[in-house]
């Protein structure tokens, strides 16, 4: 029954009784007697009651749609209103829910192309980085250790020291370089990468421990971007936000005691770390990229405590999602890391 049935016919039913009422034996004195009063107090009050009974109950649906919208979040993907009410708020409920799988769907398509065009500036940059400014370097390194073999004795440490520095920034380039684009990851593969990664965040006061299986199942190019992705910015957050000095870096085949529905096994990433633990973390730029690679290959992503202390970042991979990606086929994306959480 529709929402305008339901209000206009409780009304008519209110009017109707009150005509039945002056039509009937019951009357009214003047001045009112307390029994009168007492049964038109009782009638109205019975009306107002099932009025606002029917009102509720019929805008009840518009009150949960109300919640949902507030709590729509297309980085959390999937939760709809449940459609139910009269067919005005039903159709109203089932609207809404059509809106928002097209705006998931848009933002999914959105995401990938803006990744897709930063990556694509990041290959540029690194390459420039590499090809330009780290060849300039080089030869000025070449050139100081000719003049080392030539200017006088009281110069010479000032030219190593200059030779020193040089050494330095070529090196710090190249670094850059390496994280702009993973080289490694596309010639060495998904295991080595993740080795690298680990040692390259081991030191100044970080261990980084790796346990990496090697039975997996087959993961997409696109897929295993997303993990090495994923590791490099939360072990870059550990690094600069959590204040710890043990991190762990985890790759595992999903066990058959975690694995979904109807059986389907995984893939599951978890970088744990013994810091100071999530809290009431604001997610910055970083948590939020993790988010949006964790939705472009269908994969389920989750920041928290750890069992003790300090964060968990999971990235869960089923064989499904670890098959045929919602990326496009180009695509080998990375947001702007900039160690925001």
């Amino acid at each position: 029954m529709s929402l305008f049935r339901r209000i206009f016919l409780l009304n008519a039913a209110g009017l109707t009784m009150a005509t039945a009422s002056l039509l009937g034996p019951v009357t009214v004195s003047t001045p009112i007697l307390p029994g009168e009063a007492l049964v038109v107090v009782a009638g109205l009050a019975v009306l107002l009651v099932v009025n606002a009974i029917v009102l509720r109950i019929g805008l009840a649906p518009l009150g949960r749609l109300g919640r949902a919208m507030v709590t729509a979040d297309l980085l959390h993907p999937g939760a709809r209103a449940p459609v139910t009410g009269p067919a005005e708020v039903a159709e109203l409920i089932t609207t809404y829910n059509t809106m928002l799988d097209r705006l998931e769907t848009e933002r999914a398509t959105s995401s990938a192309r803006a990744l897709s065009a930063q990556e694509s500036e990041r290959r540029r940059i690194s390459q420039e980085l590499h090809d330009e400014v780290g060849q300039t370097l080089t030869a000025v390194l070449l050139q100081l250790k000719r003049v080392a073999d030539r200017v006088p004795g009281d110069l010479r440490e000032e030219v190593r020291q200059a030779q020193e520095a040089t050494r330095g920034s070529l090196d710090e380039i190249r670094r850059i370089a390496r994280r702009l684009r993973p080289g490694v990851l596309a010639e060495l593969g998904l295991h080595s990468a993740l080795r690298s990664l680990a040692a390259e965040f081991t030191g100044h006061g970080l261990s980084v421990r790796h346990h990496l299986d090697g039975d997996l199942p087959p993961l997409t190019e696109e897929t295993e971007l997303v993990v090495y992705r994923v590791a490099q910015e939360a072990l870059t957050n550990t690094a600069r936000h959590a204040g710890a000095d043990r991190a762990e870096l985890r790759l595992r085949r999903v066990p058959d005691d975690l694995e979904g529905a109807g059986g389907v096994g995984g893939v599951e990433l978890l970088v744990r770390d013994n810091g100071k633990g999530p809290g009431q973390v604001r997610e910055g730029a970083g948590i939020r990229g993790m988010r949006e690679r964790a939705l472009l290959i269908g994969a389920a992503f989750s920041l928290g405590a750890g069992p003790e202390a300090g964060t968990d970042v999971r990235l869960r991979i089923t064989t499904t999602t670890g098959g045929p990606s919602r990326l496009p086929s180009q695509l080998h994306t990375d947001a702007d890391f900039g160690g925001d959480r």
